[in-house]
């Protein structure tokens, strides 16, 4: 019987197919690019020797180094801020009612378009893009973490209240745990925000980055380059959203179960 248990179990375990993603990728890609001559869209091996040569120099470490100062950066900035705003626009009307035509407002504008504005300010280098960045994350984190604030029950904030609980307390025990799913979610938007904004400043105004690796692969016409920057992009990404952004949702799933 638990014999046929298992067997019933494993039958009824469906199979994932998130693995087939990249090698069918691959494969439009290599179809796709041998259409086009290699210094218009490379093949996937062009690209990995683009990538063995600025790794085997030690160029791209001084680009991972400037993109990812940057961002974390902005985006410490930003959470910072945000974690402020949110949590005050959740707990006060009033202030929920200042601050939303200003997140409305933020929100219509590309962040890039600050970027221009920003280099006239700061000039090139560290500072305009960070700005950039803490722009592109603050408002989006800032409205999700006001929606899972506000989106607390009310009878649990009573019970504490009953039980003697402080301003202190309440946000600590209460409004933090319960909101710590939306935090996630505000963390996530933030940083994808951020990255992109990063990326299309460093192309506008750096001289340095991942970014900067790409528009200069395009001026010079050095495709696999550009395409070498591209998958440092994307990768970057999956590795925070894999190592980080998952594993803290995991983490909070089991705190809050204790």
């Amino acid at each position: 019987m638990a014999a046929k248990g298992r067997v019933a179990a494993v039958k009824g375990v469906k199979p994932n197919w998130g693995w087939a993603s990249l090698p069918f990728l691959l494969l439009v890609w290599i179809a796709v690019a041998s259409r086009y001559p290699a210094y218009v869209l490379p093949q996937p091996w062009d690209v990995w020797n683009e990538a063995v040569r600025w790794f085997s120099d030690g160029s791209i470490w001084a680009q991972l180094w400037a993109s990812l100062l940057e961002e974390f950066a902005g985006f410490t900035l930003a959470v910072l801020m945000a974690l402020i705003l949110g949590t005050s626009a959740g707990l006060s009307d009033r202030f929920r009612d200042f601050i939303t035509p200003l997140n409305s407002l933020f929100m219509a504008i590309p962040p890039i378009a600050w970027a221009p504005l920003m280099l006239l300010i700061f000039g090139l280098g560290l500072t305009s893009i960070v700005v950039v960045i803490f722009i592109a994350a603050l408002f989006p984190m800032c409205i999700t973490i006001q929606e899972g604030i506000r989106g607390i029950r009310g009878g649990e904030v009573r019970a504490a209240r009953t039980l003697g609980a402080s301003a202190s307390q309440l946000l600590l025990h209460v409004y933090l745990p319960s909101s710590l799913p939306f935090i996630t979610a505000a963390l996530r938007i933030g940083f994808s925000q951020a990255w992109r904004a990063l990326v299309a400043a460093e192309m506008l105004g750096a001289s340095q980055g991942i970014g900067w690796m790409v528009a200069m692969g395009g001026q010079t016409g050095n495709s696999s380059q550009v395409l070498l920057g591209i998958c440092l992009i994307g990768l970057i990404a999956w590795l925070m959203e894999n190592l980080v952004f998952r594993r803290v949702e995991q983490r909070y799933q089991r705190w809050r179960a204790r």
